[in-house]
């Protein structure tokens, strides 16, 4: 069986995208499905590459018990559509500047944003905690946690249904 390919994308990919990324690997992994899915997480602008995700959205992260290992990179369309199933954009301007990105109809099909997959939450974008305080970190995890759950339900166990 193939593997699920899924891109987690925000504008710097040192806060919310690795975050993402790292939350969504821990609720595959506690469901017995890492063998189903393969995980990413971009940024769409270069400010970052090559940096480990933000200090302080790691120490979040890891009171919660996840990890943030991944390192930053630029999200590139020549590539980065083909290899994908799912690229997830976590606010409007990501979505934006990948909808921009799109060489054509089947890449748009692959777009879709975080806060779709909610099943509680009430926003409808995952807000940048960057400039912001540790409110707006638990914020980002508390999405994410309700967010990359609903997404294991839309995605990988429907795909390993069919």
């Amino acid at each position: 069986m193939d593997k699920t390919k899924i891109l987690f994308v925000c504008m710097g990919n040192i806060c919310r995208s690795p975050s993402a990324e790292a939350v969504f690997a821990g609720i595959v992994k506690n469901n017995g499905l890492t063998q189903n899915v393969e995980i990413d997480s971009a940024g769409t602008t270069g400010y970052h590459v090559g940096h480990p995700a933000d200090k302080r959205m790691q120490l979040h992260a890891i009171n919660r018990g996840f990890n943030l290992t991944s390192i930053s990179r630029k999200f590139h369309p020549e590539t980065d559509f083909d290899h994908f199933d799912y690229i997830i954009g976590m606010d409007d301007e990501n979505m934006y500047s990948l909808k921009n990105m799109a060489r054509n109809e089947g890449d748009l099909k692959k777009l879709s944003k975080m806060t779709d997959y909610c099943a509680k939450c009430k926003y409808t974008e995952v807000p940048d905690p960057y400039y912001g305080g540790n409110e707006g970190f638990e914020l980002v995890l508390d999405l994410l946690e309700d967010s990359c759950q609903g997404l294991l339900e839309k995605t990988i166990r429907s795909d390993k249904e069919n």
